[in-house]
Order: structure tokens, then sequence, then C-alpha cells
């Protein structure tokens, strides 16, 4: 008598574990029906099917340039779409207006896309300038570049582009021919980068920026004052250092020096 009590009440608990279970089974996969965006994690969002939506609607990707609202692209975008991407981030104050101009003026006509950061708030008083309408603007007051960085220039925004040109608003342009800079880069293989000045500006604060005449570029400088070579250094200034006012990153290093913005700093 006293098995068959033990062996109802087995069979009693095993009905009802079963049924949870079963119970549990379908309410996650009405949860999963109602949510189906919940379950796509970022590392297969490429891949992931999401229930009734065809293949290929999700777009885990995007990018800074303009589309016109009837359907028609510019010829810039058609030739930008032909070749390389390259793109150009700033901040704009309306007190640098003139050297701002001089600089998109020169790679707006190397085909770049240009997008301004106005951390003043005046955007109205640059639609004089008749690159204006083609150049993406962005306004919030007393923010940084970095904050501007941080918020709309996201790795997955600005895949498309082989090299960012992440530059401040007072550069000298004159001599400078954006494009081959970057092929330059391109050919030598190089991640980030900084335009070297004249050895006559009056604005050199450290001596590896100086332009050398016997290369396209240089990764450290020779000091020979003092007992040893800087070359030996570890730290900055004299290797493994780029000033961060001009900045050239290519795609794969602004991926990595995005994630090291701070946002508390930015």
């Amino acid at each position: 008598m006293r098995s068959r009590y033990i062996i109802v009440f087995c069979g009693a608990l095993v009905f009802i574990f079963y049924n949870m279970q079963n119970y549990q089974h379908e309410e996650t996969m009405l949860e999963r029906r109602a949510r189906p965006f919940d379950s796509i994690t970022e590392s297969n969002i490429e891949t992931a099917k999401v229930g009734y939506l065809p293949d290929g609607i999700l777009q885990p990707r995007s990018d800074l340039e303009m589309k016109s609202l009837w359907g028609t692209k510019t010829s810039q975008v058609k030739e930008r779409n032909k070749g390389h991407r390259y793109l150009l981030a700033m901040p704009a104050g309306i007190n640098q207006k003139r050297s701002v101009n001089s600089i998109v003026s020169k790679f707006i006509s190397e085909n770049f896309t240009v997008i301004l950061f106005h951390y003043d708030g005046n955007v109205d008083d640059w639609h004089s300038l008749k690159w204006s309408k083609n150049v993406i603007h962005i306004s919030a007051i007393n923010q940084t570049k970095w904050w501007f960085a941080k918020r709309f220039l996201h790795p997955d925004v600005v895949s498309k582009y082989d090299y960012i040109f992440f530059w401040d608003e007072n550069a000298r342009v004159k001599n400078f021919l954006p494009r081959r800079y970057a092929n330059v880069m391109k050919s030598d293989g190089l991640e980030v980068s900084h335009p070297a000045l004249n050895p006559k500006s009056p604005e050199i604060y450290h001596q590896i920026n100086i332009r050398r005449k016997e290369a396209f570029f240089h990764r450290r400088k020779y000091n020979k004052q003092g007992s040893g070579n800087c070359y030996i250094a570890e730290g900055p200034t004299c290797t493994r250092w780029v000033e961060a006012t001009v900045l050239v990153l290519s795609r794969s290093a602004w991926k990595c020096a995005w994630h090291h913005i701070q946002v508390p700093d930015s």
C-alpha cells in the first residue's frame, strides 16, 4: 500500500513538472513572436533572421550621404559611389568662417563627404557659402569635437569611408592635397597619421611634426641633443605619437579610437 502511494506521488510530480516546462516553453515562444528584435545580438545582426521579415531587411550600417527626396542622386554622390570614399569631420565656429571655408572648399572639390559640428549654435550664417547645402550641419552649443564624434561618428555610420579626416577648424590647406594624402596612407599601410608642417611655419610645437624633404612620411624624430637618440624612447613626443589637431584615421583605426573616447570627458 505504501509503495502504491509513492508511485502515485511520483507520477503527480512528473505530471506537474512536465506541464510547467511546457507552459514556460509556450510563454517563451509567445514572447519571441511579440518582441522579435530582442533575440538579435550585435555579433550576429548581419545574418539574423526575424520570423516573418524577409532576408536583407536588417541594415546594421549606414553612411553620411544625403539622399534626395525625389530619389535622384547628385553627380557628387554618383562619383563617390564609384571609388573610394573619404570623410571630413570638424568643428566649425562662425568666428573661423574664413578658415573653414578654405578647408571645406578644397575637400569638397575633391569629392569628400563633409560634416560640420557647430559648437556655437550658429548654422544660418553658413548658408551664404555655396557649398553649405552639400554638407551636413550638426549643432550643439558649447560642446567639444570629441563630444560630437562620440555621438555622431559611430563606426557603423562611417564604416563606408576608407579614411576619416578629423580636423580642427584652423588648419591651413593652401598646399594640401587631400586625395593624394589618402593615397600615400593607403600605399604605405598607415592607419593613423598627421600631415607634416612646413619647416617655416610659425606654429610648430613639436619637432616630429616638421615635414621632411627626403620622404613622404616619417614615424619618429631623432633628437641629437643630450646623451641619446630620441628614437629609443617609448613615449611621446619622439615616436608612437600623433598630434590630435588634424588627425587622419583609417576605417579600422577609427573604430578603435571611437571606443576609447570617454563619454564623461568627450
